[in-house]
């Protein structure tokens, strides 16, 4: 029996890497964010929604694709592969599951069908459910909501925002609020954006389901964290690609430094490190859509330990590739520094570990 993706998902993969690998090249990724050229950028954007990306995870019945997070997944590893500057965890993934799971019929037909229409973006602030921080948090009373919520996901050209607080209770705030101030973190992570937002009575449309059910943000932290997996997996793959490639190239001594022994030692155990993560990753995906009981557990599982893995494996092959690997020449940094912010985002391994050890009642 075969494990692994479909023919179907595949092909989604493979879309957006010919894509990407046309139209983002290292190159142009350095192009953007040197210069901060938001022009390339945009059409960046608009080529990879224009590959049917914001209507996977919308149900059919709104006018989406309807498909699982599997399909997400391969599409979130091929754009970690080539350090995509393009939010996708926030805005295609938890978003739509999210309002399918936490609105009312209304507010998913108009917030759905936007998704795939292109009419609205969301960003997504869901830090304060998953760890409440000192000075940040936020309150919802009368249909308005005055906070702060930090490391929002997916700010830049979003035209609405997902927050939800403490209880799970998500709300839908339009990004042009007058009553909303926007402020951008600085990241070590250049290719995707991260901001703070603070609220002053900022009016509100709370999911109706969930005021009495956490079912929608929990799910919705699930599958973001398998897709922020699924990122840094192809992050590392790509490292491990180019320290290999670079071995066989860089000569020492009269000799490539792939013929030493020490550099053939971090190559096998960068790939035999990455190996299983594939597996946990696909696995943890097809669990969210059809192993519910495993689905929560797994998700932890899987970002957790990617998290560890892709960390050892940025340090691998910057490593390999000597001090040439710390310059910004080779451009290994950028899947370096998006592996480092993909490990905090959504929860710290430390942390999520924790949550994993809860479920199973340790």
């Amino acid at each position: 029996m075969y494990f692994g993706l479909s023919e179907e998902q595949q092909f989604f993969k493979d879309n957006v890497n010919k894509f990407l690998n046309d139209h983002a090249s290292l190159d142009i990724v350095k192009k953007i964010i040197d210069n901060n050229d938001l022009d390339i950028k945009n059409e960046i954007a608009n080529g990879i929604l224009n590959l049917g990306i914001n209507s996977l995870l919308v149900p059919e019945k709104y006018g989406g694709l309807g498909l699982d997070l599997l399909f997400a997944a391969a599409v979130s590893q091929s754009l970690g592969e080539n350090v995509a500057p393009f939010s996708f965890a926030g805005s295609y993934v938890m978003a739509p599951i999210a309002l399918s799971l936490g609105g009312n019929e209304d507010q998913k037909n108009k917030y759905l069908n936007s998704i795939v229409n292109n009419k609205m973006k969301f960003a997504v602030g869901f830090s304060e459910y998953i760890a409440a921080r000192n000075n940040f948090g936020f309150l919802f009373k009368n249909n308005t909501v005055s906070g702060k919520s930090i490391f929002v996901l997916d700010v830049e050209n979003s035209t609405h925002l997902l927050i939800a607080d403490e209880a799970g209770q998500i709300g839908v705030i339009n990004i042009n609020d007058k009553n909303i101030k926007l402020t951008e973190l600085t990241t070590v992570d250049k290719t995707r954006t991260y901001f703070e937002i603070q609220f002053e009575k900022a009016l509100v449309d709370i999911l109706e389901e969930t005021k009495s059910n956490i079912n929608a943000v929990t799910r919705s932290i699930d599958a973001g964290r398998i897709v922020l997996a699924a990122d840094s997996l192809g992050a590392s793959e790509a490292l491990l690609t180019k320290a290999v490639e670079y071995s066989k190239e860089r000569k020492q001594f009269g000799r490539a430094i792939g013929s030493f022994q020490a550099v053939k030692h971090m190559c096998a155990e960068m790939a035999a490190d990455l190996e299983p993560c594939y597996s946990l990753v696909w696995h943890a995906a097809h669990c969210f859509d059809n192993i519910p009981d495993e689905s929560r557990l797994m998700s932890c599982h899987a970002k957790s330990h990617v998290s560890d893995v892709s960390k050892v494996i940025a340090k691998k092959a910057t490593e390999v590739h000597g001090g040439m690997g710390f310059t910004d020449l080779m451009g290994i940094h950028y899947w370096f520094k998006r592996i480092g912010v993909n490990r905090q985002n959504l929860g710290s391994p430390e942390t999520i570990r924790e949550e994993a050890a809860k479920i199973q009642n340790l």
